[in-house]
């Protein structure tokens, strides 16, 4: 049995490169964003939420980026399934990353599925993939938030997101559950 990793906040984060659809390269050691890198894991091209969710995300892209947040969504999909799901979003400042390594994504504590064949949509899922999962990882390379799911449903809000960004970043608000002592 594989233990899967749980990342603790106020502590370095796991390393992050992946290949971006517009040619660059995404390296999170290197492009850190002015107050947080928030990295949006989603399942693939065949799920259907996965869609909704970051259309979401899409319509609130330019609020996180004016208060210093630089959102990316991330999946194991290929280049070819991540454009359709761009194409999909119609989020033109969304930046999709692909081809992430599964051993990667259970370094960032998100589970992992194998293929149940064609979904309710008519896409076939992936061999294997990961789950969703999302985390703020401040500009030194340190978790300040994060939530994995075990199913595509019940998400963390975008927008709730966006408020409770204003209410950190306004009171200096430091990241919880950090405590690794004795019990």
């Amino acid at each position: 049995m594989t233990s899967l990793n749980v990342l603790i906040p106020r502590q370095p984060v796991p390393a992050l490169r992946v290949p971006v659809l517009d040619g660059s390269e995404f390296d999170l050691a290197t492009s850190p964003a002015p107050v947080f890198n928030m990295l949006v894991f989603y399942r693939g091209l065949h799920c259907p939420l996965c869609a909704k969710y970051l259309i979401e995300l899409g319509r609130l892209h330019d609020e996180f980026v004016a208060r210093g947040i630089q959102p990316l969504a991330i999946s194991s999909d290929s280049a070819e399934r991540a454009q359709a799901m761009a194409d999909k979003i119609k989020a033109p400042g969304l930046r999709f990353a692909y081809d992430l390594p599964l051993t990667v994504a259970r370094q960032w504590g998100l589970t992992l599925s194998t293929s149940r064949g064609k979904t309710s949509i008519g896409i076939e899922e992936p061999a294997l993939f990961s789950e969703p999962g999302l985390f703020l990882v401040k500009p030194d390379g340190t978790l300040y938030w994060g939530s994995t799911q075990t199913m595509p449903f019940a998400r963390p809000h975008f927008d709730e997101i966006l408020g409770a960004i204003d209410f950190v970043v306004k009171n200096e608000y430091p990241a919880r559950g950090e405590y690794l002592g004795p019990l």
